[in-house]
């Protein structure tokens, strides 16, 4: 899991969960805020595109209202630039073999 410099993630709580998933720690360069780029604008796309504005009161919403982001929205609408403006979905049936 790469995260980065926070003392969050130097937390024994937080090495007992990467722990107990088989999870290996990254944590980004000190002072470097293109380490974790593609994470950081993935984050910003969902916080913007899915979650901002939204009241979702329990977990289980959150949960079902980001999965059908991602397997809805992300997945099968959104075009993607590094894709050459194709969905992830569109892109991938492209270059199946």
């Amino acid at each position: 899991m790469h995260t980065d410099r926070g003392s969050q993630y130097c937390s024994r709580e937080h090495r007992a969960l990467l722990e107990q998933y088989a999870l290996i720690a990254s944590i980004s360069a000190r002072g470097n805020c293109y380490d974790n780029a593609a994470m950081e604008s993935w984050n910003h796309s969902l916080k913007v595109e899915a979650i901002h504005g939204e009241h979702l009161a329990t977990r289980e919403q959150a949960k079902a209202h980001v999965f059908d982001y991602i397997e809805v929205d992300y997945n099968r609408i959104r075009l993607h630039s590094t894709l050459g403006y194709l969905s992830p979905e569109q892109y991938e049936l492209a270059n199946v073999a």
